[in-house]
């Protein structure tokens, strides 16, 4: 047995990680793509209908169309590519402050990520509260910016903007947090080389040193931005109150989905928009390992 475990302990200690890969990611996955393929609504056996739910989709849908991608793709470029540009850029100026102090705003600023559930239906939903008690109203009627109280959440114009806010006021977590550790853990004598060869003021140095030098932390705050993008669809509903949104304008993929899957009960459907959301992911995830790809 001691042989035996000696010969293969690299499989020993990988079997309990494999098994629960296997059990909560593979099989998951496997089983939303045969589902896609079929007329499911939970109660009877599932029907197979082929490409229907993807042709559907795509010609039928006009709310996914017209709505949801729309909605889906302003809000990832403000979110995702807003909120990863905030990211280093907040990494970047945190570095250049002493231990200490930098310990002591990064706590500030990582800790929304991680009650952001919480505070969004304890804090967010009483400013943006659409009578006079919401801090936003109230503020607002003091001072005679309004003369009546605005429907902030439930409205079709600002819903979204409200979404985005939210979320990049939660959106410094992990990601962020790689790539703070990769800006203040590389080689400082590279920045004196820098400015020997010609260097000459901290936007080049970012471009030439820090940004190369924390290539593999940015890559993965990025595929942490993608797939945090295309999990959202909670703040909206949360907000809101309702799913679907107001005249669906807080609406994205993952609400789409769940309104489907968990209020229609149709299953297939909302697997087969699962399978489309997943594509989109990989496919964002592989341009951003190709942009941070290094050859060393």
């Amino acid at each position: 047995m001691k042989k035996f475990l000696n010969k293969h302990s690299v499989f020993v200690l990988l079997f309990p990680y494999a098994l629960l890969f296997v059990l909560f990611i593979i099989l998951p996955t496997v089983a939303a793509i045969a589902l896609s393929f079929t007329d499911f609504n939970t109660i009877q056996f599932p029907d197979f209908v082929g490409a229907k739910n993807y042709i559907s989709l795509f010609t039928n849908d006009s709310v996914f169309m017209q709505k949801v991608l729309p909605n889906t793709v302003v809000y990832a470029v403000f979110t995702g590519i807003g909120g990863y540009i905030l990211s280093f850029l907040l990494a970047w100026m945190l570095a250049q402050l002493t231990r200490p102090v930098r310990t002591f705003l990064t706590i500030i600023i990582y800790a929304p990520s991680m009650t952001g559930g919480v505070m969004l239906a304890t804090i967010w939903t009483v400013i943006f509260n659409g009578d006079k008690s919401g801090y936003l109203n109230a503020l607002l009627l003091k001072l005679g910016f309004i003369e009546q109280p605005v429907a902030w959440a439930q409205s079709d114009k600002y819903l979204l903007p409200i979404m985005i806010i939210v979320t990049l006021w939660s959106s410094m977590g992990i990601g962020f947090l790689a790539m703070l550790s990769g800006i203040t853990n590389g080689n400082t004598e590279l920045y004196e080389a820098g400015y020997i060869d010609g260097i000459k003021n901290r936007f080049q140095e970012i471009i030439y040193i820090t940004i190369p030098l924390a290539k593999p932390q940015m890559l993965f705050g990025a595929i942490m931005a993608i797939v945090g993008t295309f999990q959202a669809g909670g703040v909206g509903t949360t907000l809101s109150g309702a799913n679907p949104t107001p005249n669906y304008s807080g609406q994205l993929i993952g609400t789409h989905i769940e309104d489907f899957g968990f209020l229609r009960y149709e299953m297939g459907y909302s697997a087969a928009i699962s399978v489309v959301m997943l594509i989109f992911v990989y496919a964002m995830s592989e341009g951003a390992k190709k942009l941070f790809s290094s050859d060393d």
